[in-house]
């Protein structure tokens, strides 16, 4: 089959797992309080680096039938890589690492990986149909260290090799993972063993690439000596041998191995404080392949791979550290990065604009995050605030009576009163976010914890925050300088804890508004460093007005999400009027309306006048009305020449 017919780029087979990765830096795991959760996994980092890199990849492995191997599953979707090969086993967990970082050159690991689901693997689990879609095949060392695994690696390569594909071997070293070490020592990298020696070196016929740090060439070749066990391989296979120096870069040798390691293709390092070297190798992998299976010169491809090495060194956690392609090519084009390479906003803005899971294209949201008007509500009809939350567990399905699973709908609701909504919302598919303010605060205040980040930190991952600010550019300093900075800690919070951040402003209650208010506003805080991933503005009747906001995000935010609708409370017919000419503006992906749908269902619910059935209809009939005008103005407004005036 020829390589452009191939659905595939790169099948990786092998360790797939849940990385726990501490939280605090700089002591002992011992002393570790909390873990962030990624996937993990040599060739599950370098599938999903490699996504990230534009190649098409896929994984070839067995996760638990538990939550961590559905965590595994999704997760790698999410990332684009195809799970065709992942095979869910009823019989056995899904392997567990805890990682810590305690210094510059201690990373602490401790691998739960008895009797775990990759590591039961066999020849038979190899689809061939896969392979055949494959331009290349990697296989790793772990998975030659038992005779099922290794069959199922072997068969692998040989079906790769019948259908003229590439075949790579990631050394992939771990001595404790061979029953070498003590279970404590997950972080040794180097045992020399005979016996291992032997296993590795049956592979290295069928390989075209092969890479691996200095302890990795030393146990595939035999020897200590570099050179000499580089030699050794060399016998064993004519494969391209790829050396990792760390942050020496990389030597590259297509032929015989010369006197003098620097006698190889020296790709040089790039300068970078070390924060935390683990995954740094499956990045290193990633951006090597992605110069060499598009046949691109060999200088580029170590270019590519010490510069994926050296952002990954720079991060916390391994498959979530991995660049983009966009990100990758930024790295090189600048000479003027920071040596902590975490501390350069503008690369880390860019991380994470392009890392961030799903696509919006339209997002139409029931917005029942309202908390002071809900009482308000209760005091007019007399009714027990404590009903409240169970009026706004309908919003959920009135939502999916209206979206039936689809995509590009969502709701607001808020942790006070609905609680029980959002938990049963974590069963759909649908955008979910979540106010962080102090109702009416001017200046802001958030709710809950005095401490914001704290208070995230106990959020699910998928709930958007969002903050309503009280705001505009002609606010006296001191009032707006208050603001900004709450915005800025928000800002620096949800980042941490890894949530978007949805920004509504609402400046109409604070001053005169012309064609230019909003966007001096959103200008203001992106000159401040904001960077929110979407932004809630007011309707408004104004062609002009839209432009003007169009063209300050684009301008300083190409990677923004959008702009949603609120309502204010406006009656229907005027929300879709002004749906008519936001609907021009493309960044503009829809609305987040709340009274307008629910003010009347909700009076008459808590006011004991009609039941749940006949509230959720005449919410699902009042937000469909907007979803369908929405739809309706959009269709109409396609090549309309408004809709490209937002540069």
């Amino acid at each position: 089959m020829a390589a452009k017919e191939r659905q595939l780029d790169l099948v990786t087979i092998g360790r797939s797992c849940i990385d726990l990765y501490g939280e605090q830096v700089g002591g002992r795991l011992e002393d570790m309080g909390s873990f962030a959760k990624y996937i993990g996994g040599s060739p599950t980092n370098t599938a999903v680096g490699a996504a990230r890199l534009g190649l098409r990849s896929a994984l070839l492995t067995r996760v638990g039938a538990d939550h961590f191997g559905r965590f595994i599953t999704e997760q790698l979707a999410r990332e684009g890589v195809s799970t065709r090969g992942v095979l869910e086993d009823p019989e056995r967990l899904t392997a567990l690492v805890f990682l810590g970082i305690r210094d510059a050159d201690t990373f602490p690991l401790v691998f739960y990986r008895e009797n775990c689901a990759d590591m039961a693997l066999q020849a038979s689990d190899v689809d061939e149909g896969l392979l055949r879609d494959a331009g290349a095949v990697l296989i790793n060392g772990t998975h030659l260290s038992r005779d099922n695994v290794f069959e199922a690696s072997l068969r692998a390569c040989q079906i790769a090799r019948g259908n003229g594909a590439r075949v790579v071997f990631d050394i992939d070293y771990r001595p404790v993972l061979w029953g070498l070490t003590r279970k404590d020592m997950g972080e040794n990298r180097f045992v020399a063993h005979d016996g291992v020696t032997a296993r590795l070196q049956q592979v290295l016929p069928l390989c075209d690439l092969v890479v691996g740090t200095e302890e990795e060439v030393h146990i595939l070749g035999g020897s200590t000596d570099t050179l000499a066990a580089l030699r050794a391989i060399r016998e064993r296979t004519p494969a391209l041998l790829v050396l990792k120096r760390g942050p020496h870069g990389c030597v590259a040798f297509a032929g015989a191995i010369p006197d003098r390691l620097d006698d190889g293709l020296v790709g040089e390092g790039f300068r970078v404080d070390v924060f935390n070297v683990l995954g740094a190798g499956d990045a290193f992998m990633a951006g090597f392949l992605r110069g060499w299976l598009r046949d691109e010169p060999l200088e580029a491809c170590c270019r590519y791979a010490n510069a994926c090495g050296a952002i990954v060194v720079s991060r916390h956690g391994c498959s979530p550290a991995m660049p983009t392609w966009e990100e990758l090519q930024a790295f090189l084009a600048s000479d003027a990065r920071p040596f902590r390479l975490r501390d350069d906003a503008a690369l880390e803005q860019l991380h994470w604009a392009t890392t961030r899971v799903g696509r919006w294209d339209e997002l139409m949201v029931l917005a029942m995050d309202h908390r002071s008007q809900f009482e308000a509500l209760c005091a007019q009809v007399g009714a027990d605030p404590a009903r409240i939350p169970a009026f706004k567990a309908l919003a959920l399905r009135a939502v999916d009576r209206v979206a039936h699973g689809q995509p590009g709908f969502g709701l607001l609701l808020d942790g006070r009163y609905g609680m029980r909504a959002l938990e049963a919302a974590a069963d759909y598919p649908y955008w979910i976010g979540r106010p962080i303010e102090m109702p009416g605060s001017r200046p802001l205040d958030f709710e809950s914890s005095a401490d914001v980040a704290t208070e995230l930190a106990t959020w699910p991952g998928n709930h958007v925050v969002k903050c309503l600010a009280f705001y505009h550019p002609d606010d006296p300093d001191d009032l707006r300088a208050r603001q900004e900075r709450q915005l800025l800690r928000l800002q620096d919070a949800a980042r941490k804890t890894g949530h978007e951040l949805l920004v509504e402003i609402i400046a109409s209650n604070s001053g005169a508004v012309d064609d230019d208010t909003a966007a001096r506003a959103i200008q203001r805080l992106y000159d401040l460093g904001m960077r929110p991933d979407w932004w809630k503005l007011e309707p408004s009747d104004s062609a002009a007005a839209w432009r003007n906001i169009g063209r300050t995000i684009v301008a300083n935010d190409a990677h923004c999400r959008g702009v949603v609708l609120l309502g204010l409370s406006a009656p229907q017919e005027d929300l879709v009027a002004s749906f008519q000419v936001a609907a021009a503006q493309p960044l503009v992906k829809g609305f987040a309306v709340g009274r307008t749908i629910f003010a009347e269902a909700a009076a008459r619910w808590l006011g004991g006048e009609i039941d749940d059935e006949t509230a959720v209809d005449d919410l699902a009939a009042r937000f469909g009305v907007l979803v369908e005008a929405w739809r309706q103005a959009r269709s109409a407004k396609i090549g309309h020449p408004a809709a490209a005036d937002c540069a």
